[in-house]
C-alpha cells in the first residue's frame, strides 16, 4: 500500500485512475460547505469529469468543514496530509470494481480554526458557485410555520457578529463583503435531499440577511441565484475496517476513502448568476422540472429508505441489503408504493415510476454497498418530516389508509429506544430532538413522540385516525414485536 499524496500519484497500479489536468493550473470557483461522503461522490465526481476538459481550469473546489471536535479536526489534517486527495470506489461486488483518486478539491478549510480565511475565499472574485451538503436539517427552517428560525442559538450568535459559526453566518457576511466591494453575488446551490431545496436555501440566507440589513437582503434576493436540484447516489460511511480492506485491494492507503454505488443522479435548474461549468459533460441533466425530480425521488426513494430502515433494524439487521433479505420488507416498501405514494406524486414527463421503484429494490438490496442502516435511520425527526411529512398530510386530509405511516413512527419511536426486538443495543443519533423531548419521550408515555418538536408541524395528535391507529400498532409492537406486526399488516 502507498500513502495518498500528490508525489505519489504515479505510483499506483493501473486498477486505479487518476487525475491527467495539470492541477498547478487549477484555481477555486466552487466553495463547498460540508465535504462528506455524499459531496466527495456526487459533486465532486461532476467536477472532477468537467476538470478533464479544456476551459474549467478555474472550477475547481475549495471544500469547507463547519464543525469542531476531534473528527472534524483528524478529518482537516487528513486532507492536508493528502494534498486534498482522496478515492472513491464505485461497487457492484464486493471486490472493488472501479477505483478514482479525485484532484477536484484544490483546498480545504477548518471554519473554526480559520474564519477569515474562510470569509475571503468566499469574498474572492473567483468565487462564483457556493454549494451545500449540510443534511435536511441544516436549514433552520420552522416546520409548522415554515419560517427560518432566527432564535437558534448558532444563529443568534451568528446575528450578534463575531466569527461565524453556520453556514449562513458565513454566506451573508461575505455576501455583504462583496457588496460594499461592487462585487456581484454568488450562486448558493444546495445538493441536499429537500423538496425545493433552493428555494429553501434562499429563504434561509435573506432571512438571515433581512434581520441584519434589509437592503442586504434585497440585493441578494435581486441579483442572486439560488437553483433547486435533486441528487442521487448511495454512499455509506466506510468504518475503518472497510478503509483497510479497501486500501490492500487497491494499493491506496487513503484516509478519506469514500465509496459509493454505481448508479448516479443530478438534476438541476440552469439558473447561475455568475456562470458555471459545463455540468453536462460529467451527465448532469438541466431541466425545468426539477421539483417533480424530486418529489418522485424523496417521496419514493427517501421515503422508502426510512420506512424500511427502522423495523429492518428492530428485527436484528444492520445493513440495508440485510434487511431487504428479509422478504417482508421489500413487500412493505412496494405497499407503500402501490397503496399511498404512487397516486400522489407527479413524475417528470416520460418518467416511469414502476421503473424507478424497481430500480430502487435493486439499489438498496446491493450486497455491495454495505450500507449501514444506522446512517439511513439517523436523524430520523427530521428526515421523516423531509420525506413523508407530505404523504402523511395528503393520506390524513384525504382519508387514505395510514397504516404504513403510522408503522414507520411508530418503530421510530422504539428505534429511539437504541435496543431491537433481540436486546441488542445500537447508537441512536438525533440531533434535531430536544433535550426537553427527550425528557418526555423516556416518560413513559408511547405518545410522547407525537409531540415533539420537529413532529408537531404533522398534526399527529390532532388526526383520531392516525391516533387510534398508532395506539393500536404500538401495542402490538409492544406483545407481538415487530416481525409478526409487520408481517400482519402486509398485503
Amino acid at each position: 500500500m502507498i500513502k495518498l499524496s500528490r508525489a505519489a500519484l504515479r505510483s499506483f497500479g493501473p486498477n486505479v485512475a487518476r487525475p491527467t489536468y495539470d492541477r498547478d493550473r487549477l484555481r477555486p470557483g466552487i466553495v463547498h460547505f460540508g465535504v462528506g461522503n455524499f459531496h466527495r461522490v456526487h459533486q465532486g465526481l461532476a467536477i472532477e469529469a468537467c476538470l478533464h476538459h479544456p476551459g474549467h481550469e478555474d472550477w475547481a473546489i475549495c471544500g469547507v468543514g463547519l464543525t469542531d471536535g476531534p473528527a472534524a479536526r483528524a478529518k482537516a489534517e487528513a486532507y492536508n496530509a493528502q494534498d486534498n486527495l482522496y478515492s472513491v470506489t464505485a461497487l457492484s461486488s464486493p471486490t472493488p470494481r472501479h477505483t478514482q483518486i479525485v484532484g477536484a478539491m484544490v483546498e480545504y478549510m477548518h471554519a473554526p480554526h480559520s474564519p477569515e480565511a474562510v470569509l475571503a475565499r468566499l469574498a474572492d472574485s473567483a468565487t462564483r458557485i457556493v454549494s451545500l451538503t449540510i443534511t435536511e436539517g441544516g436549514y433552520n427552517i420552522d416546520e409548522k410555520s415554515g419560517a427560518f428560525r432566527l432564535d437558534a442559538p448558532d444563529i443568534r450568535h451568528d446575528l450578534e457578529g463575531g466569527s461565524p459559526r453556520t453556514v449562513f453566518g458565513y454566506i451573508v457576511a461575505a455576501l455583504a463583503r462583496r457588496r460594499a466591494t461592487g462585487l456581484p453575488p454568488f450562486t448558493v446551490m444546495s445538493c441536499d435531499n429537500l423538496q425545493r431545496n433552493g428555494e429553501t436555501t434562499r429563504l434561509g440566507v435573506t432571512s438571515f440577511a433581512r434581520a441584519i440589513d434589509p437592503y442586504l437582503a434585497d440585493w441578494i434576493g435581486v441579483n442572486g441565484a439560488f437553483p433547486n436540484s435533486m441528487v442521487d447516489r448511495i454512499a455509506p460511511h466506510v468504518p475503518e475496517a472497510e478503509r483497510q480492506r479497501l486500501a490492500l485491494a487497491t494499493g491506496v492507503d487513503d484516509l478519506l476513502a469514500a465509496t459509493c454505488e454505481t448508479y448516479t443522479s443530478w438534476v438541476v435548474e440552469d439558473r447561475f448568476c455568475a456562470g458555471r461549468p459545463q455540468l453536462e459533460l460529467a451527465g448532469v441533466v438541466f431541466s425545468d422540472e426539477v421539483p417533480a425530480y424530486v418529489a418522485v425521488k424523496g417521496r419514493l426513494s427517501n421515503a422508502a429508505h426510512m420506512l424500511m430502515c427502522y423495523p429492518a433494524l428492530l428485527m436484528g439487521s444492520r445493513f440495508v441489503d440485510e434487511g431487504m433479505r428479509q422478504p417482508a420488507i421489500p413487500r412493505l416498501l412496494h405497499n407503500f408504493w402501490d397503496l399511498d405514494a404512487r397516486q400522489l406524486v407527479d413524475p417528470p414527463s416520460g418518467f416511469s415510476v414502476p421503473a424507478f421503484t424497481e430500480k430502487v429494490v435493486e439499489r438498496f438490496a446491493n450486497p455491495a454497498i454495505k450500507d449501514q442502516l444506522l446512517r439511513v435511520a439517523g436523524d430520523g425527526a427530521s428526515k421523516i418530516v423531509v420525506f413523508h411529512g407530505k404523504t402523511i398530510a395528503q393520506l390524513i386530509a384525504n382519508g387514505g389508509d395510514l397504516t404504513r405511516e403510522v408503522f414507520l413512527i411508530a418503530c421510530f419511536r422504539r428505534y429511539l429506544d437504541g435496543v431491537d426486538d433481540e436486546g441488542v443495543s445500537f447508537k441512536v443519533f438525533e440531533p434535531h430532538i430536544a433535550k426537553t423531548d427527550w425528557q418526555r419521550l423516556r416518560g413513559g408515555d408511547p405518545l410522547a413522540v407525537l409531540d415533539i418538536d420537529a413532529f408537531r408541524g404533522l398534526g399527529l395528535r390532532q388526526s383520531a385516525r392516525f391516533l387510534a391507529a398508532y395506539q393500536h400498532l404500538s401495542q402490538r409492537l409492544e406483545t407481538q414485536g415487530t416481525a409478526a406486526t409487520l408481517a400482519q399488516l402486509l398485503i
